[in-house]
């Protein structure tokens, strides 16, 4: 009875067209919720659109918070990421494969103050050396995702959230 329970909570905590963030792939939207059929077991399934992508993902619903799929921040919470964006960079004097290791685990754990340290991290002010190929693209890679979130919680369009990002990033500079 407790799993039933269980499951009647998971699916009041995200509806159809809510907006999601589900970490390795960053901001989707609830577009329906379906039953499937699959290895023999009924599921329930959130079926999640990610535009940019053109990419649509089915997550069982009582799976949904153990693959780390939870709702967008508060305003208040992004605060934090604002906060760790404006920070100074903490580079650790290690392997590079090893900080890409670190940094990519970041960027896929969905944590938004996680991701903004990769950002403040990898960013180069205009008289610093160059960036790497697997830095900038480390780099790229999160600020789209960050950007994503920031966007649709300040209901602003991705460019302009880039750019208040870009923004944090060159103050600390």
């Amino acid at each position: 009875m407790p799993q039933a329970a269980k499951k009647k909570s998971a699916k009041r905590r995200h509806k159809i067209k809510d907006l999601v963030v589900y970490p390795s792939h960053g901001v989707g939207k609830i577009i329906g919720i379906e039953k499937q059929e699959i290895g023999g077991s009924n599921l329930e399934l959130y079926v999640v659109s990610f535009e940019k992508e053109r990419m649509l993902l089915r997550v069982p619903l009582d799976k949904a918070d153990g693959a780390g799929m939870r709702g967008l921040n508060t305003k208040d919470e992004m605060g934090s990421v604002v906060t760790t964006l404006k920070g100074r960079a903490k580079i650790k004097r290690t392997m590079w494969s090893r900080r890409a290791q670190d940094y990519q685990e970041k960027l896929n754990s969905g944590n938004p103050v996680r991701v903004a340290e990769v950002l403040r991290d990898l960013h180069r002010a205009a008289d610093q050396p160059e960036q790497s190929y697997s830095e900038r693209q480390l780099y790229e890679a999160a600020l789209d995702r960050l950007a994503r979130e920031f966007a649709a919680v300040e209901k602003i369009d991705q460019d302009t959230a880039e750019g208040r990002i870009e923004n944090f990033l060159t103050r600390t500079a």
